[in-house]
């Protein structure tokens, strides 16, 4: 029986470790890529999966932890005047992810 267990909490301690990332852009523009980037962080709790739609693409969702995440916030930190490129990065944990915007200009 303490096998058992032992083995039961091993699994549920790597199910809950255990995660899985993906990056890709979500927008372009014209403007060169520069030598600046800045990143938005947001953590989200029992969030759904990111889906796109017709209507656009959604960034975060469930219970967020930053108010302030998105591209403004990732310009202001790197002190960006031209967006060059936007890129999201989605990492999930099973209970929580975490969105990571990513943004490169001038």
């Amino acid at each position: 029986m303490k096998v058992f267990k032992r083995l039961t909490l091993l699994g549920a301690s790597i199910l809950v470790l255990a995660s899985c990332s993906i990056t890709q852009p979500l927008a372009v523009t014209n403007n060169s890529l520069g030598d600046k980037t800045g990143s938005s962080k947001n953590t989200c709790i029992f969030a759904a999966p990111a889906a796109a739609s017709g209507a656009g693409y959604v960034i975060s969702s469930g219970i967020c932890l930053n108010k302030k995440y998105g591209i403004v916030e990732a310009v202001e930190k790197a002190g960006i005047q031209k967006v060059g490129a936007v890129d999201i990065k989605i990492t999930n944990f099973g209970l929580f992810r975490t969105y990571e915007l990513i943004v490169a200009g001038e």
